[in-house]
């Protein structure tokens, strides 16, 4: 238990809404048109946290552009239907939206998407802000985007916890300062977030009430 904390912060994808599905056909049906027959659902595993500019620029440079808008415009063809909140999340955000915490997502997708991603969810109601990718100069684990959070909140790293489904969450959590809780649904296996060592671990999102102090439904 721990009511010292006051602001926390959220991943999207893989955290509050379940986008893996959506994320592993839009990296499939991209690579497919560019390298064909190359690429399996595991092969894209490792792609999902860093930014599309990373992911697709170690592939080839001259062409990023035109694979991050082939990717997006896939993804957002697609979004409503295979996107879903996780189970505990939406009751979970808006008990700590009613216990008065200030609550925000730090994520390494563009805005427009972000939005149509709460919006589908209804989870768009309790956010106080939103930090995209759009928004930042260098992504997680860069510590910036979590300051941009904390500054808008008027939050210090002392009071904030930072929850999330990849090592740039917890890595980017370390870096700014700010406690960090791993959520043991991540695609990539609950060993592999806890090699990070992040502060928690979450089995639900309702774990997270008491860890921040507030007795659940």
């Amino acid at each position: 238990m721990n009511r010292n904390i006051t602001t926390i912060l959220f991943d999207l994808d893989g955290t509050l809404i379940d986008t893996n599905d959506l994320i592993i056909q839009s990296f499939l049906h991209t690579l497919e048109k560019y390298y064909p027959s190359k690429y399996k659902r595991e092969d894209v595993l490792p792609f999902i946290g860093p930014t599309l500019r990373e992911t697709f620029g170690s592939m080839d440079e001259a062409k990023v552009d035109e694979m991050i808008q082939t990717y997006r415009t896939f993804n957002l063809s697609n979004h409503d239907n295979l996107v879903k909140e996780y189970e505990g999340v939406f009751e979970t955000i808006q008990i700590l939206k009613e216990q008065g915490f200030k609550i925000g997502i730090v994520t390494s997708k563009v805005s427009d998407v972000v939005l149509k991603g709460l919006q589908l969810t209804k989870l768009d109601q309790f956010f106080d802000v939103v930090v995209a990718l759009d928004h930042v100069e260098k992504a997680k684990p860069d510590p910036g985007p979590i300051f941009m959070a904390l500054e808008q909140l008027g939050s210090t790293p002392e009071e904030a916890l930072m929850v999330g489904d990849n090592h740039h969450d917890v890595l980017a959590g370390k870096n700014a300062g700010v406690k960090t809780a791993g959520v043991a649904w991540t695609v990539k296996g609950r060993e592999y977030l806890q090699g990070y060592g992040p502060d928690f671990m979450l089995d639900n999102m309702r774990d997270l009430l008491p860890i921040v102090g507030v007795e659940g439904r």
